[in-house]
């Protein structure tokens, strides 16, 4: 899978990292089946895309379907916290444009922060490596 991620439950983290040329089924695959897992609702999320070389078919409608689904995953009474690094410009606006329809939701619960740099992203989240 090009986005790999492990559950760090004592944290109550999901820990992302997705690398190489990436496409909008991999983003809804990784969506699908990290936050499926029983006992992550509610977690944070860092999501390094540090290695992702290009995002092959970016579309704004890819990302505000991204959004839809990862809204309705959200637990109604448990806020969060989401952190995308993405030090590449084209995929920083892309993070930042899911970052923007995230927003906008209102049943949203979780706050998305886009960063250049994997340590904004782990400050952010208050978490001191991975």
């Amino acid at each position: 899978m090009p986005i790999e991620y492990r559950i760090d439950h004592e944290r109550r983290v999901i820990i992302a990292k997705g690398s190489g040329f990436l496409t909008s089924d991999d983003f809804f695959n990784y969506k699908l089946e990290a936050w499926s897992q029983p006992g992550v609702a509610g977690y944070d999320e860092l999501l390094d895309l540090t290695h992702a070389t290009e995002i092959l078919d970016p579309s704004v409608e890819h990302i505000r379907k991204l959004v839809r689904l990862a809204v309705s995953m959200d637990p109604p009474d448990t806020q969060s916290r989401f952190a995308i690094v993405a030090p590449k410009e084209i995929i920083f606006g892309l993070g930042r444009m899911y970052e923007a329809y995230r927003s906008l939701q209102p049943t949203s619960t979780k706050t998305v922060t886009v960063f250049k740099t994997l340590q904004e992203g782990l400050d952010f989240l208050g978490l001191e490596n991975i």
